[in-house]
């Protein structure tokens, strides 16, 4: 079975990060905390542009004021258009000329190695190898960890572990390259999605208030909606079922694309 077409929603956020144009700019004032800048146009005239204080510098700043005096040439990254045209830029894209040409470097897909940095319960930040000295340039989001069910992004990592993931992204604004672990592993759905129609018995790993994940396989969870445990009206699934209890279940559908499995219940009618 070939593997899953690419979500369309996510391929769209990568393509709105990818590193824009670089302009030299002179700044020329400022409106509020955001910084404008006069730059050459296509009709060899000269624009307004905008940094937003948002893009001004990674480094922490009351006001751009603090980094930026009237008068001075700085090198920003092309954003966007907004507020009836007005061209938006980046300067902390352009920041760091080392870490730029760093993330620069990368292209969607590639491996790369590192070493974990620092494990939180939102992510896991990594070193990765070449990057400038005093950095910090890896990020893996916690869906991205594993296709396993964890609790805590340290079920899976530890800091000081070397790792090997794909380039989602790398992005010159966040200076940060986005990182995925699990794209290295086979999708266990893809083998599972057979299973549609076959009743199996296996225990609940998490309650919820609509309803209850079930651990079906190895690195495979399913959901039972509320309604498929009972006929009867109850206000939560706890009324019902304990986590670790064993309850027998029917595999009512196998969603590649969202990554979901969907239960009904065992010996009766799917309930659509």
């Amino acid at each position: 079975m070939s593997e899953p077409a690419p979500d369309p929603r996510m391929q769209f956020l990568i393509n709105q990060l990818q590193p824009g144009a670089v302009r030299t700019v002179k700044v020329i004032g400022f409106d509020g905390a955001d910084v404008l800048v006069e730059l050459a146009a296509a009709d060899e005239g000269t624009e307004i542009g905008r940094i937003p204080r948002q893009e001004a510098s990674m480094r922490r700043m009351e006001h751009p004021s603090e980094l930026f005096e009237v008068g001075q040439e700085i090198d920003a990254e092309e954003i966007g258009r907004w507020r009836e045209g007005q061209l938006h830029l980046s300067a902390r894209a352009c920041e760091i000329p080392a870490l730029r040409s760093f993330l620069l470097a990368f292209e969607r897909g590639q491996v790369v190695a590192g070493t974990v940095s620092a494990v939180h319960n939102f992510g896991v930040f990594v070193h990765v190898d070449g990057e400038p000295d005093g950095l910090c340039t890896g990020f893996i989001r916690v869906p991205d960890l594993t296709w396993g069910w964890i609790n805590h992004p340290s079920e899976a990592v530890e800091a000081g572990q070397r790792i090997t993931g794909k380039v989602i992204t790398a992005e010159t604004r966040s200076g940060q390259v986005t990182l995925s672990l699990k794209a290295l592993q086979e999708d266990p759905l893809i083998q599972f999605a057979d299973q549609v129609g076959r009743v199996l018995t296996g225990p609940v790993t998490k309650i919820v208030p609509f309803g209850v994940f079930m651990q079906l396989a190895p690195d495979v969870v399913g959901f039972l909606h509320l309604s498929e445990l009972t006929d009867e009206s109850v206000e939560t699934p706890d009324q019902l079922v304990d986590e670790g209890e064993l309850i027998t279940v029917k595999v009512a559908e196998v969603d590649l694309q969202r990554h979901r499995v969907r239960l009904g219940a065992a010996g009766g009618a799917d309930r659509t």
